[in-house]
C-alpha cells in the first residue's frame, strides 16, 4: 500500500473500531457520526484488502487480520499522541485520572488501604482500580489498554516491559492459634516446625490455577521430602480463612501473615527448611515508561510498599 494516498485519521478509525465492535460506540468516542464511522469503515476495507469486521449479532467482530493490527496500532497512535503532546506535565492535587493495577489479593490487603490515605491526601481526583491477575497470562494484560502495572514474582519478561523490584518479602509458616498437633510436640510460636511434623500436616496452598505445588515444594524436595497439599485456593484470603478455622497449615508471605494473624487468631512458626524471599516487580508497558501520571503513580506505589522490603518483626 502507498502511504502517502492513505488517509491517516482512518487509523483513528479503526483503533475505535477495535475498541468498542460498535460502529455507533466507536463513532462516540471519537466524534463522528454512525454514518461517517461506516464510510470510513468502507474506505479501510478497502485500503486493506480485508472486509476487517464481520457482523455478530448486535455487534461487529474483527477479523484475524483486524486483531493483528491492534496492538501494534496502538502503539503507534500512543506514540504519536506522546512525539505530539510537547513537555508532559502532571499536578496529582488536580489531576483527574484513572489507574489500574493487576495482582494477588496479597495487594488488597498490603497496598490498597495505605494507597487510598495517600490519594486521599495528594489526588483526591484520581481513581485506582485493583484487578486480579489473570491466570496463566499476567503480563499479557499489559498489551492492550486498560491494565496500567501488574505486581507479580520475578519472572521472564518480554522486551517490550519494563520493571522495577518493589520489595522483598521472607515466608513463615502460619497455623491457627492452639494448634493441637503443634500444642502436643511443644512447638512454640516463632520457632522452626519440625520437618516430619511439617509433612505429616494438611497444608493449604495458594494457586490461582489449582496447582499442587507452589512456594516451598522445591526447598522440601532438595531435602528429599513432601508436604501433603489437602486444599488450593485462588485468594491468599482464603488460605488465611481456612487455616483459622481447621488444623491445616500454610506458607504465607510474612507481611501478609502478620496483618492477618491477630484478625483471624492464627500463629507463626518458621518452616523447617529455608525459604527463600519472594521478589516482587512492579511491571508495566514501554510505552508508558516516559508518561509523567503513569511516573508519578508508578512511584506512589513503590514508596506505599517500601516498608514490606525485609522481615516485618513485632
Amino acid at each position: 500500500m502507498n502511504l502517502s494516498n492513505f488517509d491517516l485519521n482512518l487509523l483513528r478509525v479503526l483503533d475505535a473500531l477495535l475498541r468498542d465492535e460498535s460502529t455507533f460506540r466507536a463513532g462516540e468516542r471519537i466524534g463522528l457520526s454512525q454514518p461517517a464511522v461506516s464510510a470510513a469503515l468502507k474506505r479501510l476495507r478497502a485500503s486493506l484488502a480485508d472486509p476487517l469486521f464481520v457482523r455478530k449479532g448486535q455487534r461487529i467482530v474483527p477479523t484475524d487480520y483486524a486483531k493483528s493490527l491492534e496492538v501494534p496500532l496502538r502503539q503507534a497512535l500512543d506514540g504519536l499522541g506522546t512525539l505530539l503532546a510537547g513537555p508532559a506535565q502532571f499536578d496529582p492535587s488536580t489531576a483527574q485520572q484513572s489507574f489500574k493495577i493487576s495482582g494477588s489479593d496479597f495487594f488488597s490487603e498490603l497496598l490498597m488501604p495505605a494507597l487510598a490515605l495517600r490519594l486521599l491526601e495528594m489526588a483526591p481526583g484520581v481513581k485506582v482500580h485493583h484487578v486480579d491477575l489473570l491466570a496463566r497470562n499476567h503480563v499479557a494484560s499489559l498489551e492492550k489498554p486498560g491494565v496500567d502495572m501488574v505486581l507479580l514474582p520475578k519472572t521472564e519478561l518480554p522486551g517490550w516491559v519494563d520493571s522495577t523490584p518493589a520489595f522483598n518479602a521472607p515466608f513463615v509458616v502460619i497455623a491457627r492459634r492452639g494448634h493441637p498437633r503443634l500444642k502436643r510436640n511443644n512447638v512454640a510460636p516463632g520457632s522452626a516446625i519440625p520437618l516430619d511434623l511439617f509433612c505429616d500436616l494438611g497444608h493449604a496452598v495458594f494457586s490461582p490455577e489449582g496447582n499442587l505445588k507452589a512456594m516451598g515444594d522445591a526447598a522440601l524436595a532438595e531435602a528429599g521430602r513432601e508436604r501433603r497439599v489437602m486444599i488450593t485456593l485462588p485468594t491468599m484470603a482464603g488460605v488465611c480463612a481456612v487455616v483459622s478455622d481447621s488444623d491445616l497449615i500454610a506458607i504465607l508471605s510474612e507481611p501478609l501473615a502478620r496483618r492477618m494473624a491477630p484478625r483471624l487468631g492464627l500463629d507463626i512458626y518458621a518452616a523447617p527448611v529455608p525459604l527463600s524471599p519472594g521478589l516482587i516487580f512492579l511491571i508495566w508497558h514501554k510505552r508508558n515508561t516516559a508518561n509523567a501520571a503513569h511516573l508519578w503513580f508508578r512511584n506512589l506505589v513503590l514508596e506505599v510498599l517500601a516498608p514490606l522490603d525485609g522481615a516485618i518483626r513485632d
